[in-house]
């Protein structure tokens, strides 16, 4: 057997957390077993469906790299086929046209729940076979009335219902559209699914699933429920938790690489490992590993791994990442140095690549004054000869590298007998406006020969006027 997975988003949203994680555990389990994993779009809501959630859904996706091996499918392209499965139960009496009107319904619920009892359909429709006139009927699946259904779920272990518990769902509404678990139940088998790998909040539903599958003379997938993501405080995951649209991760500067490996931590793990490429998630994985109990979403856990990734990432695949947030700083990049080579110095030195990128924008761009406090402390009368002589031996360098900088500035500094940091730390200041950069022979690499003169001219001009007026 081939193993099939899915994820069917519906766009009636954008692409969060919490369905991120699950299309990243169909697709991993699926690529673990050498198998297909296949996207579907459920947009049978009409009214809360659009083009930009299904774009978001889509362009979301392709950033994480969890493709489909298929083209997607899209419900609403196969409504003649519901259509011809409802027409195919009605003749054979395994659905019914259900009359009741919207007041009836609230007047049966409303008793229910007055008597305490769970509210569910009673199925007074269920033996009907003359018309209303003036009500425009729904369709509802006959569910069995007696008997047990068991979920041998690989999460949750075995899960048995009574059919005594459901009610006859509807699987086609009055205006003629197919609701969820009907169209579920026919895609999974048009599509061959064999696993169906979804959130918790689908678990009752599977056993309603699992008799319409029953009725169509299938079998039932192998079928893993995942507990629920919550935040930080213990609640529901929410927008104030972080979950938005997977794509504000992106415009923050997170890799997809550390986004996959914080989610797959989520409910699974592989012995003590933090940090795993893609392709040790697809070896490891195994959907009978996830843990029963709920996952806490962890922000500052998140930011640490996308470190741990930007840190061990090729310095080419950083720098082509790195580019649009240096773009979208105000970084000219062909005025300055290759963002492969500024992904490297600065690697260890931010979370994300945006931040990165604002860390480094000095490389590209000029800046119009000096950290007042970084000047007061570093640009004193007192090392205007040791920073002079240090601007004229760069100046007169004819390779301009890391190791010719790094000789250069050790050797004055030893020519005037001070420590290396004496003069390295005024030249971080005159050379990035401020006191904190990476190593001092990296920066002034990075910045230039051209710009590193200019601003240390700059510098020693200042430094001038506080030995003059001092």
């Amino acid at each position: 057997m081939t193993v099939r997975t899915r994820f069917a988003p519906s766009p009636t949203g954008v692409l969060h957390l919490g369905s991120v994680r699950t299309a990243l555990f169909c697709w991993l389990y699926a690529k673990h077993c050498g198998g297909e994993y296949v996207l579907r779009i459920e947009d049978t809501d009409l009214e809360r469906s659009t083009p930009e959630n299904v774009d978001a859904i889509l362009d979301g996706m392709a950033w994480l790299g969890i493709e489909s091996d298929e083209k997607p499918v899209f419900q609403t392209k196969r409504f003649d086929r519901y259509s011809d499965v409802v027409d195919e139960w009605l003749n054979d009496g395994k659905a019914y046209q259900c009359f009741c009107t919207k007041e009836e319904l609230d007047e049966l619920r409303a008793g229910q729940m007055e008597r305490g009892e769970k509210t569910r359909y009673d199925g007074r429709c269920r033996d009907r076979t003359a018309p209303r006139e003036g009500v425009s009927p729904v369709v509802r699946f006959k569910n069995p009335l007696d008997g047990n259904i068991e979920v041998q779920d690989q999460v949750r272990g075995i899960v048995v219902f009574s059919n005594t518990e459901l009610d006859d769902l509807i699987i086609m509404r009055s205006d003629g559209t197919p609701t969820y678990n009907f169209t579920v139940i026919i895609d999974d088998v048009d599509m061959g699914i064999t696993h169906v790998i979804r959130g918790d909040d689908h678990l009752n539903n599977t056993p309603k699933q699992m008799n319409m599958l029953s009725a169509l003379g299938a079998t039932p997938p192998v079928y893993a429920h995942l507990p629920m993501i919550l935040g930080p405080d213990g609640a529901k995951l929410s927008k104030r938790h972080g979950a938005v649209d997977i794509r504000d991760y992106r415009e923050q500067g997170f890799l997809p690489e550390a986004m996959l490996n914080y989610l797959v931590r989520l409910g699974w793990s592989h012995g003590d490992q933090e940090v795993f490429s893609i392709g040790e998630m697809i070896q490891y994985f195994d959907i009978a590993d996830v843990n029963q109990s709920a996952s806490s979403f962890n922000p500052e856990k998140l930011a640490w791994l996308n470190q741990q990734h930007i840190i061990n990432s090729p310095a080419g695949k950083l720098g082509d990442a790195l580019r649009p947030y240096l773009e979208l700083a105000g970084a000219n990049i062909e005025e300055g140095p290759d963002p492969a080579d500024v992904a490297d110095v600065f690697r260890e030195r931010a979370e994300t690549l945006s931040e990165m990128a604002k860390s480094a924008l000095y490389c590209y761009v000029d800046f119009d004054e000096i950290d007042a406090t970084a000047a007061k402390r570093n640009l004193r009368p007192v090392v205007l000869e040791p920073l002079e002589a240090a601007r004229n031996a760069l100046m007169g360098l004819e390779v301009w590298d890391k190791q010719s900088i790094d000789e250069t500035i050790h050797r004055v500094a030893e020519s005037f007998e001070i420590k290396l940091g004496k003069l390295g730390q005024p030249i971080r200041v005159a050379v990035t406006g401020g006191s904190v950069s990476p190593p001092i022979d990296a920066t002034v690499w990075l910045v230039g020969k051209e710009r590193v003169i200019k601003r240390l001219d700059h510098a020693l001009g200042f430094v001038r006027m506080r030995a003059e007026s001092s």
